[in-house]
């Protein structure tokens, strides 16, 4: 049992009545654990079968999410290779609400670590655009990671003031979720320093930098939008006040469904969540991302790439090159006057040979994890390789016989790749990103 603030237990007490001694006999267990299988690379069926969890158990308000046993469901490689995202049962709750569809503009205004940013991404299949906003730059990094890891193509991650992003965007977002910065009070199991900084004063100032960033989120959505606020507290002042207080700020919003999830009344350890929709305003648009369109010779040099390597595979018809870098830039993508950490999906750079004037292509990270199950000529390594890759090791193999041609390959664990190898004779050189090795 965890050491509760008196002053919390006294408040609790007062919310629930009847119910208290039942809500403080959950801090006796175990956090729940859950992951979100990645449909944007795999099926949930097909994810079953490879699983390496001993069992997958539904979480009732997420199609694609299970609750795990496991103390280290993110040290997996099938985590690694971007199969599933490792996230608390409860905060699966918010973004269904939702509904997101593909090709519709959506916002996640306080994005990272990602979980609910992702969750929406899968439920866009690829389609539309959707921007992942977090204002704090090392923790939009992780964020950006996370959107790579999960091969998301049609996101932006921007670290901007929320209010500056929903000024640019007035009228622009069919969609809008706000997962607002709170006290903490469902992460009490989880995260003891979530116990240590909770105070009176910490609920009081994170409800007023919640309607903050509500003023803001108001304004960045299209008539007829939905808006999702969400909470990992159980603080009235954060929100059911702050929904309460929202409304009759702004009229033009209607209440459509208000929940709170509390860790003796279900699987998980707690959340707020309430889905409001704008009924009036005025439906605006922003300028289009500017491309610059790569030249005769980079775009030669991808086109061969894509071909000989790729197979094809993909389509990347919105070519964007900056610097030595190529991109494929969503459709209709707007343009980001913000700090911008990735727009896109970065396919690879393109330099001149060390010695010789002709140029080369070498892919990034990000494809890789973007290509889905194995297609064609790839890599494939046992488990002990994999890891010994994840690790940063080049993997030696025996071709006496040249069977293997040499080159560019991602190098795949169970028909998923990990990231990219480059073959010579008889060892595939290790091109996994120096920050992502275990």
């Amino acid at each position: 049992m965890i050491d509760l603030p008196e002053k919390f237990k006294m408040r609790m007490r007062g919310q629930l009545g009847a119910a208290y001694d039942e809500f403080i006999k959950s801090y006796y267990r175990q956090p729940y654990k859950a992951i979100r299988v990645n449909t944007l690379k795999i099926s949930v069926e097909d994810f079953k079968k490879i699983s390496p969890f001993d069992s997958l158990v539904p979480v009732p308000w997420e199609e694609n999410g299970f609750y795990v046993t496991d103390e280290k469901a993110g040290k997996h490689i099938l985590h690694a290779a971007g199969l599933y995202y490792v996230q608390e049962p409860s905060a699966m709750a918010a973004a269904p609400l939702l509904e997101v569809k593909a090709g519709e503009r959506v916002l996640d205004l306080c994005s990272a670590p990602g979980g609910k940013g992702t969750q929406l991404a899968q439920a866009m299949c690829g389609e539309g655009i959707i921007v992942l906003n977090e204002i704090n730059f090392s923790r939009a990094k992780i964020l950006s990671q996370n959107v790579e890891r999960l091969g998301v193509t049609n996101a932006a991650v921007i670290s901007e003031n929320p209010d500056k992003v929903c000024d640019y965007f007035e009228g622009y977002f069919d969609k809008v979720l706000v997962d607002a910065p709170c006290s903490g009070e469902g992460m009490f199991l989880k995260e003891e320093n979530a116990v240590k900084e909770w105070s009176e004063e910490n609920v009081l100032a994170c409800a007023k930098r919640q309607s903050l960033i509500l003023d803001s989120a108001q304004k960045a959505l299209k008539p007829n939008g939905l808006l999702v606020y969400s909470t990992c507290t159980f603080a009235p002042e954060e929100d059911e006040q702050q929904i309460e207080n929202f409304l009759k700020k702004y009229p033009n919003f209607k209440l459509l469904s208000m929940k709170k999830l509390l860790p003796h009344e279900c699987a998980g350890e707690g959340h707020f969540v309430a889905l409001m929709q704008k009924t009036d305003g005025e439906e605006r648009e922003v300028p289009l991302f500017k491309i610059n369109r790569p030249t005769k010779d980079v775009k030669y040099e991808w086109k061969h790439f894509h071909m000989h390597t790729l197979f094809s595979k993909g389509d990347y018809d919105n070519l964007h090159f900056t610097g030595e870098t190529l991109y494929n830039i969503p459709e209709n993508c707007p343009d980001l006057p913000f700090k911008t950490l990735r727009v896109g999906l970065r396919l690879g750079d393109v330099t001149k040979s060390k010695y010789m004037q002709f140029l080369n292509f070498e892919p990034c990270h990000a494809l890789a994890m973007a290509l889905g199950k194995e297609w064609g000529m790839c890599f494939g390594v046992n488990e002990e390789s994999a890891i010994e890759y994840l690790k940063g090791y080049q993997i030696k193999y025996d071709d006496e016989d040249h069977l293997m041609q040499y080159g560019w390959f991602p190098l795949v664990y169970k028909g998923y790749p990990l990231g990219w190898c480059k073959l010579t004779e008889n060892a595939a050189k290790n091109h996994l990103p120096k920050g992502l090795r275990i």
